[in-house]
């Protein structure tokens, strides 16, 4: 029961990085379109450390790699 607990907490923080990554692009604007392509290196690093963390079983880097990846992505998004 405490695992189940454990993921329901990871997956509201993972849907809490919407609207932190929609934030951080309306105050950043500048920085989005110079960095772009920093942003989709950023992306497939988190991707990376996410599948990583979901292979060895280590959640901390599964939602830490797929959190990072959201509100990067969510950064772009708002850039188009």
């Amino acid at each position: 029961m405490n695992g189940i607990w454990q993921i329901i907490i990871g997956l509201i923080i993972l849907f809490l990085g919407i609207p932190i990554g929609n934030f951080l692009a309306k105050l950043t604007k500048e920085e989005l379109k110079d960095g772009q392509i920093w942003f989709r290196v950023i992306i497939f690093l988190g991707i990376g450390l996410g599948l990583y963390g979901l292979a060895i079983g280590n959640d901390v880097l599964l939602f830490t790699g797929l959190f990072i990846s959201i509100v990067t992505s969510r950064s772009l998004k708002k850039l188009k």
